[in-house]
């Protein structure tokens, strides 16, 4: 998992942030990036040594996935940042934007700014540093294992808020996926201000319910 960090160390970067998002599918609520940089030395100290079972956080509980999180966010050795774009920014724009957008703003809000990314998937434009994509990185890297933690955990918290706020729709068990309750419930109630109007469910049946 530290394979790729090992290749940019070597080629001199020093600040090696790994980039992930969580939340590009659903149809409601904000896609969340992050950016992680963890201290070289970190991993090999008792703090860090329970981060060698971090993987991709779809991969692991939810229980666990809290662990790494506080784990990881407690740590003085440990940078990050996270950024969200809402419903309202991807319907202004489109989804690969706006997904690209968070993880340029979470790189940006690392201080010290970091001298590489590595990023989950494919190549993203306009980040403020050099980066390289690495197709199935959270699996791969332990750096996107970590961005990949912090971002999904956030978005699931912000998903349960939701929740809270528009009880209806069942948002703290779907996170805003399409299953068949969420259709359901946006058939009988409408979208709420969270949802992705732009996305073809949402749009569709939002034209439903007009008439």
């Amino acid at each position: 998992m530290l394979q790729y960090e090992h290749e940019t160390w070597q080629d001199g970067y020093r600040a090696v942030a790994g980039v992930d998002e969580a939340g590009r599918g659903p149809l409601a609520g904000p896609v969340v990036a992050a950016a992680v940089v963890m201290e070289p030395g970190f991993l090999v100290r008792e703090e860090g040594a329970s981060l060698r079972l971090l993987t991709d956080s779809k991969k692991i509980t939810a229980r666990r996935r809290d662990l790494f999180f506080d784990l990881l966010t407690a740590s003085a050795e440990v940078r990050y940042a996270v950024a969200i774009v809402d419903a309202a920014e991807i319907d202004a724009t489109d989804i690969l934007r706006a997904t690209h957008c968070a993880m340029a703003r979470a790189l940006a809000g690392i201080s010290p700014a970091p001298d590489f990314a590595l990023v989950d998937g494919r190549p993203v434009p306009g980040l403020p540093c050099a980066s390289r994509a690495v197709v199935r990185g959270d699996g791969a890297s332990l750096s996107i294992a970590a961005a990949s933690v912090l971002a999904k955990v956030t978005r699931d918290r912000f998903m349960q808020d939701l929740d809270r706020r528009y009880p209806q729709y069942g948002f703290a068990r779907h996170k805003g996926y399409g299953t068949r309750a969420h259709l359901d419930a946006l058939r009988a109630y409408g979208p709420s201000p969270c949802h992705r109007r732009s996305f073809a469910p949402v749009k569709d049946l939002s034209a439903y319910c007009a008439h």
